[in-house]
């Protein structure tokens, strides 16, 4: 295997990703955070990687993290030691570390006056639509806004029958549910291996991975830290997850201490390919609620609005059918009563019958709080085909 000239296509490719992708999340994991040889955060690692994401920023990106290391430094504090420890126990060390955990990060990004806020999630909150739309509002509302959202499982209220099971698949269900271009993995290797390097002298380096088959996910190995819960297996489960949601993702060295500086400096990774768009991806998963609560009829400005690629506002709206709560899936019908297509109500159906027919001005005296201008945002629709614009994949020239 060539690694010099599969370096510069490989470099090539990357500087192509990272120039087209406006949302990335990086994911770093415990034996990053946690130093074990001092029973403490590696503070200055993380703050070279404050100094990456100032770098990215600077770049107009958006940057999310999805960071472990709440349990390692809660065991530590709570002088747990590092063998098993029961269930309680690591709830304990995760509401223990979580603090530690977040001032850190704060610390490392408020040098460069980068806000920060912290996201606890379990898995129900990427899948079941209606915490879906919650979730995803509040990330996208915290980007908006400038600030870095760093993201943890929620490990003080889950049990191991309802966990990720490890942040490699957590950051890539966060990928999908915000729609990222690019997911970063930051490991203990540079990538994917046809066996585990720690183990086998002569494992060749997989550059790039276009389709993750049965072969490939043989590779996946297991952790060999024993404060981490993820090896190569997880790894190449998310990225099946990231891929089929349409976000690109790699798997590189995460130990230097400007880790995504020494990647785009040209650091070996290898490079999963997405299988559409974020945006076909999203519409799909969208479109796989079968069982809609609900119609709302539209006037002829909203649906040249819709056709537009718009979001669909209350003034448009000219009759509603329900009920349904905010997050479930509603249809979408002309003023003929013909089908336009689907989307996640924002508003639940007694709320959006208040506000029918009705300017923004007027939202907080008739639901009782100030709420979003949009009744279905343009990202949550999902229209027929011959109103649908087409969507520019990351992987498009």
């Amino acid at each position: 295997m060539n690694d010099t000239s599969l370096g510069v296509s490989n470099n090539s490719t990357l500087a192509s990703l990272l120039n087209k992708a406006d949302r990335i999340v990086i994911k770093i994991g415990s034996a990053l955070v946690f130093d074990p040889k001092v029973g403490q955060a590696n503070a200055v690692w993380m703050a070279g990687l404050g100094d990456d994401i100032a770098m990215l920023r600077a770049r107009g990106k958006q940057v999310i993290l999805v960071s472990s290391g709440a349990i390692a430094l809660g065991r530590e504090k709570l002088k747990l030691g590092r063998g098993a420890i029961r269930l309680e126990e690591k709830q304990a060390a995760a509401a223990t570390g979580q603090v530690e955990l977040a001032q850190k990060w704060q610390a490392a990004l408020g040098i460069h006056d980068i806000q920060t806020a912290q996201i606890l999630l379990a898995p129900d909150d990427t899948e079941t639509r209606r915490r879906h739309i919650n979730a995803r509002a509040t990330t996208s509302t915290l980007l908006e806004l400038g600030a870095v959202p760093v993201v943890n499982e929620n490990d003080t209220i889950t049990t191991y029958e309802i966990r990720f099971g490890d942040n490699d698949r957590l950051a890539a269900r966060v990928a999908a549910m915000i729609s990222a271009d690019l997911l970063v993995l930051l490991s203990d290797v540079d990538g994917l291996y046809t066996a585990n390097p720690h183990q086998n002298k002569t494992a060749e380096h997989i550059p790039e991975i276009d389709d993750i088959s049965d072969e490939i996910l043989a590779m996946g190995g297991t952790a060999h830290q024993d404060f981490a819960s993820g090896g190569m297996a997880t790894k190449l489960a998310a990225a099946k997850i990231a891929t089929q949601a349409g976000v690109v993702m790699l798997i590189c060295d995460g130990q230097p201490n400007r880790p995504v500086s020494a990647l785009m400096n040209g650091g070996r990774f290898s490079l999963f390919h997405a299988q559409t768009s974020p945006t076909t991806a999203r519409k799909n998963w969208i479109a796989g609620a079968l069982d809609p609560k609900g119609t709302i009829t539209l006037d002829a400005g909203a649906v040249t609005a819709l056709t537009a690629g718009k979001s669909l506002l209350p003034v448009g709206v000219t009759s509603l059918t329900g009920p349904f709560e905010r997050g479930d899936l509603v249809t979408l019908l002309g003023p003929d009563g013909s089908i336009l297509g689907h989307g996640l109500a924002g508003y639940s159906f007694s709320e959006a019958t208040r506000l029918k027919g009705q300017k923004s001005a007027h939202f907080e005296e008739l639901v009782g709080y100030e709420g979003r201008s949009e009744l279905i945002h343009a990202d949550d629709l999902v229209l027929t085909m011959a109103l649908a614009k087409p969507a520019r994949s990351l992987s498009d020239d």
